[in-house]
């Protein structure tokens, strides 16, 4: 009767079980009191990120599998998204799910075993953007040469600012800063840059065009891996490619490079050389000018020296002493160029005189009258000479032409028909020399001296 099994059948307690329900709820509460904090490290395997937030996943050392749950509420704080096969670290505590009758592990922290959790989530977000083209040259903006405005987003009281102010201050006087403030480090850090970088963007979209931003400095002075890590969020990144504002990222250190260098249309080793590269176009203006100036001050006192010894020299020249007497020569031959022209135009002048006097005497009425009468009389006679000389032309050309039509009348072959001869020819023209020439029945015309026969051919002899 020592067996509890046989003694239960004699217990006169009636013994009532429990519930399902009932009995999960205590074991949960009893593995929540044992395992509360619990440390476990192992290899994840079957990771699902499910659409409301949560993670599941199962732990595996090779031999046994554990399985985990990281809520929506907790993983957010995890800057990595776990995969299959990466051995973590994981600290929780053991709870169970009371309809299924399964225990798990809540998970509350996580880590990666053997590389930071920050490196981790680097690399993925990293691999994220360059697969989305987020890092490539071709879209990255230039940034202006000349700027007149430019946008800090940064902490206002961090030393990178004043690094920046300190250097516009000294290279860039002319150029206005525009400070947009936020948190640079911290759990909300990220979330305050990328709303700082979409604030200046819709500033400028409702601002004058002389009061427009042209360049943002998004950045911070140095500190560790955790501090920078803002600058490495995903929508940091992002809010930078969105911006219509050409961005210069500059974030800690020469050595510290992060996801928002990537990103940028350009980066800066440090706040203070983004600075510098904003001021670069305005210190090289001001170069140019001064080097400018210089030159133009030494080709002028070039110029003015040589122009200088070239007067010297041309004041010296013969010249100036043999012009005067080439002068004087001209003159005298001026002078007797002038009196031959005053000479040649008098007799010139007579010449048209006497010939004026000749032409009036000329056209006198008495002289006129008689040179009338002379023509009167010369022009009867040569019309009397050519009415003769036109008669006698006349007679002669008659009597050529009918010489010249007997002897057409001779050789004409109507003359031939006169004497009783005929001329026969076919109805296409052809004239009729010999009978064979011809057909029965073909119609022919025969021309006699006066008028023409027309016939048709009976017979045929040759």
């Amino acid at each position: 009767m020592d067996h509890p099994l046989l003694q239960s059948l004699f217990d006169e307690i009636e013994v009532i079980p429990q519930t399902v329900t009932e009995l999960n709820a205590d074991v949960r509460e009893a593995l929540e009191g044992r395992f509360s904090n619990v440390w476990v490290e192992g290899e994840i395997t079957n990771f699902l990120a499910h659409g409301s937030g949560h993670w599941y996943f199962s732990l595996t050392d090779g031999r046994s599998f554990l399985k985990a749950v990281c809520f929506k509420g907790q993983n957010y704080r995890i800057r990595f998204k776990p995969f299959d096969g990466l051995q973590v670290r994981v600290r929780g505590r053991i709870t169970t799910y009371e309809k299924r009758g399964e225990y798990q592990l809540m998970v509350e922290s996580l880590e990666p075993v053997g590389e930071g959790a920050l490196t981790v989530a680097f690399e993925q977000i990293k691999a994220k953007l360059l697969k989305e083209g987020l890092f490539d040259e071709d879209i990255k903006r230039p940034i202006p040469p000349y700027p007149r405005r430019i946008g800090v987003v940064t902490s206002p009281t961090g030393a990178a600012v004043h690094d920046i102010l300190s250097v516009l201050d000294r290279r860039a006087r002319s150029v206005d800063v525009v400070i947009i403030p936020t948190m640079v480090q911290g759990e909300l850090a990220g979330e305050q840059i990328a709303r700082a970088i979409a604030l200046a963007n819709e500033y400028c979209g409702g601002c004058l065009e002389s009061e427009r931003i042209d360049v943002l400095i998004v950045g911070r002075g140095g500190g560790s891996a955790e501090d920078l890590w803002a600058f490495n969020e995903e929508q940091v990144a992002r809010a930078i490619r969105a911006s219509n504002i050409p961005v210069i990222s500059a974030v800690g250190h020469e050595i510290d490079f992060t996801i928002a260098d990537m990103a940028a249309d350009l980066r800066a080793p440090t706040p203070s050389a983004a600075a510098e590269i904003v001021a670069r176009a305005e210190e090289e203006i001001l170069e140019n000018l001064r080097r400018s100036t210089s030159d133009l001050i030494n080709s002028i006192t070039y110029t003015l020296l040589s122009t200088r010894s070239r007067t010297l020299e041309l004041s010296m020249s013969p010249i100036f002493t043999a012009f005067p007497a080439k002068v004087r020569e001209l003159r005298h031959e001026v002078d007797g160029l002038y009196i031959g022209a005053e000479f040649a135009v008098s007799n010139a002048v007579q010449a048209y005189s006497d010939r004026l006097e000749d032409t009036t005497s000329c056209l006198a009425p008495l002289k006129l009258s008689a040179k009338v009468s002379e023509n009167k009389r010369v022009l009867s006679l040569l019309e009397q000479r050519s009415g003769t000389a036109g008669v006698e032309l006349t007679k002669a050309r008659h009597q050529k032409l009918e010489k010249t039509m007997a002897r057409l009348d001779a050789l004409s072959p109507l003359a031939v028909l006169t004497r009783g001869y005929s001329l026969t020819q076919k109805a296409s023209g052809e004239i009729v020399r010999k009978a064979h020439q011809t057909s029965v029945g073909e119609r022919i015309s025969v021309r006699v001296a006066e008028g023409k026969i027309e016939a048709e051919v009976r017979s045929v002899q040759d």
